[in-house]
């Protein structure tokens, strides 16, 4: 029996723009995932490049990335989604190509770079462009899709980049499925720009980009989300750096393990998880994150048995779900529609603690070595357990203005009814 495209289109409620961005985030994320992660590995394995520098290549992407992602989601406020979408995508590709090609640690730092920021450019005009095609009661399912297809892509990514040879000596390969990948994804967004219109945003053309970044960083709940969430991802970015070198050092087999248990995780676990979070604050969950992450990162250094690792991997998916998911449907809650693209730009000042903690991930193996576990995650736990203080006094802010807001409400209606 034939499929009806429209009619699946159509499935959830979602907007077919919210399909193609769902869909297409699965396909990037598959081409991604069957590389990045094990770049520190073919960095250290291939290139024979020591941790330190590892780390300092893995940071440079991250810091890059902090510096453009306002300015990625700042022009898509000004000039609109599709463009900066499809432009940055394109040349993502582009640098994929390169990795296949460098041979020079200095070009390393400079793809790197290049990664974080089309990346960062990328994500938060793409994040953006689905909460303008999707009403306010659909947007937590569209970014529980979305984190979805990111994770079945984690799953399918790491298993394929390992088959073709990533991390050994024909790691070259991926790269280039990986670029083929995001050119398509290039070309079906020009598809997309020429079907379907964009939400206009006009009160945002009549900022500038100054103005716009003082309206951001003005805002009380907003900052205070910020600074926590710069300790989460600072947490999350071990996943891919220091982890993946710790035990990658012994066992590269156990880490693709590991981030196959992380997004199998995600996928069991992602909907139950968040369905049940709904009654509570989205800052309330944030702050259980945190926790999580800490004791999911303590974890890891305690053993090498494979089972307790896999135990600890499912606590640190866990705090991951909440940081995430939860953490974009509390910005499409904060941010005004004008200055949305804005608003998950300016998150992306949250690389400041990736780029500076998958440094410090680094740095503490080089100098502790690789058989001083407890007390290297130790340390990054209590830098993850940081968030939880800003959180805290995040939700505290959020609720006062939302007690505001609803007394304005009343006093308007009482005015009407008058």
């Amino acid at each position: 029996m034939a499929i009806n495209f429209r009619k699946f289109m159509k499935l959830g409620g979602f907007h077919p723009v919210a399909w193609g961005l769902i869909i297409g985030t699965f396909l990037s994320r598959t081409g991604f995932f069957m590389t990045i992660p094990f770049l520190a590995i073919y960095l250290g394995k291939v290139k024979g490049i020591d941790p330190a520098t590892i780390g300092a290549i893995l940071a440079v992407s991250l810091f890059v990335g902090t510096l453009t992602s306002f300015i990625g989601g700042a022009l898509s406020d000004l000039i609109g989604r599709y463009p900066v979408l499809i432009l940055s995508m394109a040349l993502w590709s582009l640098v994929m190509v390169g990795f296949a090609f460098a041979d020079a640690t200095w070009m390393f730092f400079v793809l790197n770079a290049l990664n974080g920021i089309f990346r960062s450019v990328f994500e938060p005009t793409a994040r953006a462009l689905l909460a303008d095609v999707t009403t306010e009661d659909k947007r937590a399912d569209a970014f529980n899709a979305r984190y979805f297809a990111i994770n079945v892509g984690g799953t399918i990514g790491p298993l394929i980049g390992l088959k073709l040879g990533m991390g050994g000596s024909s790691s070259e390969l991926p790269f280039f499925v990986g670029a083929g990948i995001f050119a398509v994804y290039a070309i079906v967004l020009i598809g997309y720009l020429i079907k379907y219109k964009e939400v206009k945003h006009e009160k945002a053309a009549s900022n500038s980009m100054n103005q716009m970044f003082k309206i951001v960083f003005t805002d009380k709940v907003f900052l205070y989300f910020l600074l926590g969430n710069i300790f989460v991802s600072g947490a999350y970015s071990h996943l891919n750096g220091t982890l993946s070198q710790y035990i990658g050092n012994y066992s590269v087999e156990t880490f693709s393990f590991l981030y196959v248990v992380n997004t199998v995780t995600v996928l069991v676990l992602q909907y139950p998880i968040v369905k049940f979070m709904k009654r509570y604050s989205s800052l309330s969950a944030l702050k259980i994150g945190c926790i999580l992450f800490g004791i999911g990162l303590f974890g890891f250094g305690l053993t090498e048995n494979l089972f307790l690792l896999a135990v600890a991997m499912v606590i640190f998916t866990i705090g991951e779900i909440l940081a995430f998911v939860i953490g974009d449907v509390l910005i499409g809650e904060i941010a005004p529609e004008h200055l949305r693209g804005t608003y998950y730009g300016a998150a992306g000042f949250m690389f400041i603690g990736q780029s500076v903690c998958v440094w410090i991930g680094g740095y503490l193996l080089q100098v502790l070595g690789f058989n001083q576990g407890p007390l290297l995650f130790g340390i990054l736990m209590v830098l993850s357990l940081i968030a939880y203080p800003f959180f805290s006094i995040g939700q505290r802010q959020w609720e006062k203005r939302k007690g505001v807001s609803s007394v304005v409400d009343f006093q308007k209606e009482g005015n009407v009814a008058g």
